[in-house]
């Protein structure tokens, strides 16, 4: 780890205040049918994750400028993805400090979300995944059901999980009915999340629960 990640980390530590950030999981909506490809991204400043572009991304996060909050953010993710989760936290958390639109809030909830999901911390990635989308208005990003529906069912809260992938499947009944077709609209998860999120489909086949 760089020399000047670890003093980084050490300041930020000394002088962020880390705030719970659970919530309660909203109800689904009928549909959701919104591209919201401006928040479910990977946040990505300066390409790569070599020590130079850590160095650099972290200049950014000390002096505060402009595109500091994405610069913290992305280094978070370097943290976590090498296995430094509380680092991570930290650094995220110093992201949300530094935000200042509520499309980059959510975007750091959504990358953050994923981050804690890969980590294990199925319910930290859960709560991060309803900032990212809840209390937006009319705005209903088509990422949300199933995400959730793979979280919740990871978590053993299965009828919870069912209900979610409706919410896909009645938004898109062409596209989420059919096994086949995870891997064309999931193409960045990996095989095991793909296949657990067929046995939330097969689930649903099995009693479709009704709406609302």
């Amino acid at each position: 780890m760089p020399r000047i990640f670890l003093c980084a980390c050490v300041w930020l530590l000394a002088s962020l205040p880390l705030l719970a950030m659970a919530q309660s999981l909203p109800r689904p909506a009928e549909f959701y049918f919104d591209d919201d490809s401006n928040v479910a991204r990977a946040i990505v400043v300066i390409e790569g994750d070599s020590e130079p572009v850590i160095e650099q991304l972290l200049q950014q996060v000390e002096r505060g400028r402009r595109g500091a909050d994405r610069a913290a953010a992305q280094v978070a993710h370097i943290a976590m993805a090498s296995g430094r989760v509380d680092t991570g936290k930290v650094l995220y958390a110093r992201a949300l400090e530094l935000v200042s639109s509520s499309q980059g809030r959510h975007a750091i909830a959504w990358n953050h979300g994923w981050d804690l999901y890969r980590a294990g911390d199925i319910e930290g990635a859960l709560a991060q995944w309803v900032l990212a989308f809840d209390n937006r208005g009319t705005v209903r990003p088509d990422w949300v059901p199933p995400t959730l529906a793979l979280a919740l069912w990871k978590l053993d809260r299965k009828p919870e999980a069912i209900a979610w992938y409706a919410a896909a499947v009645r938004t898109w009944p062409n596209r989420w009915a059919h096994e086949a077709s995870l891997p064309t609209l999931l193409p960045d998860w990996n095989e095991a999340d793909r296949a657990t999120l067929a046995e939330v489909l097969a689930a649903w086949r099995e009693a479709p629960p009704p709406w609302p």
